[in-house]
């Protein structure tokens, strides 16, 4: 019944379409992506049998020593074309080879079972006979013990072997109760797993539509990303073709930018040199004067008839000859002015090269504005035939067939659950007896195996060595009797449960071996897919069925084992015989007619100039200003100089040190003014001196680097600009065509990856029957197997050997008894004269 439910639910969903499930992404930055939402499902794609699973790997080792051969493809095949009916021409040739080929594969199972039929068949007999022999006083039911030597290690023997084989009974009927325990609980778990795989073939039905609801609702999203690239085809198409000339044009601008800022430095710096130079002229002229009239004051105080003293007259001599060093530079007024340069490039910077390089930086950054306003009417016509392909896309998932066939599916679903429930109600009450009659076989046989025990205890126990066979004691007695009672209930079911067991076996064994394993290894799969097998017109019965062309080769194999892997139906059922997807959702078909507008683009940037005539003689003129002609060297190597001849400084310091040697008087102390005098000029007209000097040198090397070879950098200028003027004039329309097929390739990416999705979406991944391989697992790995035929051959192995194992009991209690039991008459020898009793201990 499980396998039957399982091909109809397989079947059922066959005679269907498709479905699939994934959540949208509402990212608008970056490429798009699309993920159908996995199906959460309840049932376990696995089965664990836990700590059990030993027991029953160990039974199936036993059944592959019983039942080694191998599945019997051929004649499973033959038996299905004859309709499984081999009693009509039961005499013909082939009838016979496959019945022998049947017997053949079931040599072991029918040995097996052969000899449990003689148990049956023999047990009864022989425990008939056995009693009337025992009733008769034959058969070792005379209660006389003959005198043996070996008598205790007999004994001893019997008792050893007999609890070894009640041990291994005892191990049996424990597996007995073990797979008893699983019949317990069985259909609870039965019936959990049935509602979980149909509330999972619900979800697998209920989410269908919404999948196809979920792909179309994703043209939107992707529409979305398309209609907002376009509004942005001013910085996507236009920005773009920016990009593509920024290399070009932006560093020739930004060394016109830089060459207007220089000019801005150059004017600057001249204005700058031209007042220092001035300043200079007028200190050193001062400075000059301001030197004569010191020098004129110390010249008359030197006059005095102090002087002519012979104690002085050395020290005005020696200030009187370094009044000559008492004068300015005169290079500072001799340096050239720099007015023409400066006129030059006043005249220079009054055209105004940086506005004019403003409007260059203007005209090359409105390129994404004039694409934008130009592109207008055919983005409108863009997005227009976009909203077209959406309806075209709802049209191609309404023409997928699955609507119509969920529902029919829905309502058999719904049918087979109604029919799995009741018949799981009515294998509730078997499934009692069952369980109760088990336990009553693992009862019988603990009761008998326990009589043998409590026989061994009591008989060990109470046994004496030194009492004879007619004074054993009350306790060795019971244990013998004890023994017997556990032999008669032996004689009095041991067969019976045999019956059980022989039926049992052959049951489970056969289910194991003709549809767990075939199941589990797939060969079950290969014989219904034999062509023509289940139909004598059609080559393969599932494409029969589902796709009503038999020669295409889907088969049952290849649908579980897709299903299992997760495989959306559409290609596991190879519905493109129906209905092609691909031809469908051709990406030609749909995007031709969006690629040929962007091919109808016409994006024209003429007028690009970067600068004008006036800006090119603005350079020329900077060029020609005549500063790269200054000499800069002979500025730089008199604006190093002291303004004076002498440090004033160190002069009056000295001229205060020679004044120390005078004598006080009049003209020491005019010595000292003048020292004091000479420092005041120094600190009031010499330190501004040096400042201008410093200021100079500043501004002069700021002239000197920017005149450095500033005829060469115009001209390398002018012809970059000439060059990258003439490429902008002469190959911008190519840019454009590049960057129109670049930008139209990414609107047209998004649409091409969206379709692409969709095909595989719903080839591949809508609507995965792994609930329906999940529901085939359920039913028969699970519940026939796992939960049916495993603990029933757990039973039937436990418990037939406890029962064979009864015989050698029975045998050996029946021997041992003797040894325990009181007799009624022992051994005495008696010769004519004294006639004395055998030591006791022979008897033990």
């Amino acid at each position: 019944m499980a396998f039957l439910l399982a091909a109809l639910l397989l079947l059922g969903l066959c005679g269907n379409t498709i479905s699939g499930g994934e959540s949208p992404p509402t990212d608008t930055s970056g490429p798009l992506h699309f993920e159908l939402p996995t199906s959460k499902y309840e049932t376990p794609d696995t089965y664990k049998a836990g700590s059990i699973g030993a027991l029953f790997q160990m039974v199936h080792i036993f059944l592959h020593m019983v039942q080694p051969n191998d599945f019997p493809e051929e004649s499973i095949r033959k038996i299905i074309r004859k309709n499984f009916d081999l009693s009509t021409d039961y005499n013909e040739p082939e009838n016979i080879v496959l019945v022998l080929k049947i017997a053949y594969y079931e040599i072991g199972i029918i040995i097996c079972a052969f000899l449990g039929l003689l148990f049956i068949i023999l047990v009864p007999v022989v425990g008939y006979f056995f009693s009337i022999c025992r009733c008769c006083n034959k058969c070792g039911g005379k209660m006389h013990q003959r005198e043996k030597e070996n008598g205790p290690f007999q004994r001893k023997c019997f008792a050893v072997s007999l609890l070894v084989i009640c041990v291994l009974i005892s191990i049996g009927i424990l597996y007995g109760f073990v797979a008893n325990h699983q019949v317990r609980h069985r259909i609870k778990r039965t019936q959990k797993l049935v509602v979980s795989n149909f509330k999972d073939l619900r979800t697998l039905l209920n989410e269908a539509p919404q999948q196809i609801d979920y792909i179309v609702a994703q043209f939107n999203t992707t529409k979305v990303r398309a209609f907002s690239d376009l509004d942005g085809i001013h910085s996507l198409l236009g920005g773009g073709i920016l990009e593509r000339l920024k290399p070009k044009v932006i560093p020739v601008l930004d060394e016109i930018q830089a060459i207007a800022t220089e000019i801005k430095e150059t004017k600057e710096a001249l204005e700058d040199m031209s007042q220092n130079l001035q300043s200079l002229k007028d200190g050193s002229a001062q400075l000059s004067s301001s030197l004569a009239a010191v020098k004129d004051s110390m010249q008359e105080s030197l006059r005095s008839p102090e002087c002519l003293l012979p104690q002085i007259s050395e020290v005005c001599k020696s200030i009187e000859s370094s009044l000559s060093l008492l004068e300015s530079d005169p290079g500072l007024s001799s340096l050239p002015p720099v007015d023409k340069e400066l006129e030059n490039v006043n005249n220079v910077f009054k055209n105004d090269l940086s506005g004019l390089v403003q409007k260059g930086y203007t005209s090359f950054n409105d390129i994404p504005k004039r694409v934008k306003s130009q592109t207008t009417p055919v983005v409108a016509e863009i997005k227009n035939v976009l909203n077209n392909l959406g309806d075209t896309v709802n049209d191609v998932a309404k023409d997928i067939p699955i609507q119509d066939s969920l529902s029919e599916f829905s309502g058999r679903i719904d049918s087979v659950e109604r029919q799995v429930h009741q018949k799981l109600h009515k294998a509730e009450e078997i499934d009692s007896y069952w369980w109760l009659c088990g336990l009553i076989v693992c009862f019988l046989l603990s009761l008998i195996v326990t009589f043998f025990y409590l026989g061994l205890l009591c008989g060990i126990c109470g046994y004496d060595k030194h009492a004879t066979p007619t004074t054993r004691g009350f306790v060795s007695n019971t244990g013998g009797i004890f023994l017997m009672v556990g032999v008669g209930l032996s004689f009095l079911f041991c067969w019976i449960v045999m019956i059980l067991v022989v039926v049992s076996f052959v049951i489970g064994v056969n289910v194991e071996k003709l549809v767990c394993e075939p199941y589990a290894n797939k060969k079950l799969f290969r014989i219904l897919d034999t062509p023509y097998l289940l139909n004598k017109n059609w080559k393969y019965y599932v494409s029969g069925m589902v796709l009503k062309k038999s020669d295409i080769e889907l088969t049952f194999e290849q649908i579980y084992s897709d299903c299992k892997n997760s495989r959306g139906i559409y290609s596991t059922l190879r519905l493109e015989n129906r209905f092609n997807i691909s031809d469908s959702l051709d990406i030609q078909k749909h995007t031709g007619n969006i690629n040929s507008r962007f091919e109808n683009m016409d994006v024209k940037l003429n007028g690009i100039v970067l600068l004008d005539e006036a800006g090119s003689k603005i350079l020329q003129d900077f060029a020609n200003s005549g500063i790269d002609k200054i000499e800069y060297s002979t500025y730089l190597a008199q604006s190093k100089k002291s303004p004076g001849k002498v440090n004033l400084l160190s002069f009056s310091y000295e001229l205060e040190a020679k004044a120390d040697h005078l004598p006080p008087g009049q003209l020491k102390e005019s010595m000292k003014t003048n020292a004091r005098t000479i420092r005041a000029i120094h600190e009031q007209q010499v330190v501004p001196m040096l400042q201008t000097e410093n200021n100079l040198q500043q501004k002069i090397k700021i002239l000197k680097h920017t005149s450095k070879g500033l005829s060469g950098k115009v001209t390398k200028i002018l012809y970059a600009l000439e060059s990258v003027q003439h490429f902008i004039t002469n190959n911008i329309s190519s840019i454009i065509v590049e960057e129109t097929k670049k930008y139209g390739r990414t609107i047209l990416g998004y649409f091409e990856h969206y379709l692409q999705w969709v095909e595989l979406a719903v080839t591949e991944k809508m609507v995965s029957c792994k609930p329906v391989a999940t529901a085939m697992d359920s039913a028969i790995k699970v519940i026939l197997c796992g939960f049916v035929v495993d603990p029933l051959n757990l039973f039937w192995f436990g418990i037939g050997k406890a029962t064979f194992l009864l015989l050698p009991a029975l045998i050996i209690a029946v021997k041992l008894a003797k040894y325990y039991r009181r007799m009624d008459s022992e051994d005495v020898y008696e010769d004519v004269e004294t006639v004395p009793m055998k030591n006791p201990s022979h008897y033990q």
